[in-house]
């Protein structure tokens, strides 16, 4: 039971769950975090963490449908194992529903 990252980590990107994950599966996209659900060990650290509650077991409602997409990105975005700095405008975007598709950015991040 891998955990994912869904929706509302679009635009909000606040990454306090990147530095209490113990095996580093975070990567880093231009607007959005994913997990490499093969690298995520199910400790559930980071769920808690996440100030916009974006982050669920991949067995939750809602969570199966970000699975492939954490699969795909982790593949091709740079790891991030530090906490950066959020978008400026992030918490205007924390709980708005609808980003996915239409705010989410395919571009990598700037990684560590």
């Amino acid at each position: 039971m891998p955990y994912v990252v869904t929706e509302n980590c679009i635009r909000c990107k606040f990454m306090d769950c990147v530095e209490v994950c113990p095996v580093d599966c975070f990567y880093e996209g231009e607007n959005m975090l994913v997990i490499h659900p093969d690298e995520c060990i199910d400790c559930g650290v980071c769920e808690p963490e996440c100030p916009a509650e974006a982050i669920l077991p991949d067995t939750e409602d809602g969570a199966d449908a970000f699975l492939e997409l954490n699969r795909e990105y982790a593949e091709i975005w740079p790891n991030i194992t530090q906490k950066g700095e959020p978008p400026a405008d992030s918490e205007e975007w924390n709980g708005k529903s609808g980003k996915y598709p239409a705010e989410f950015s395919a571009n990598p991040g700037s990684g560590d």
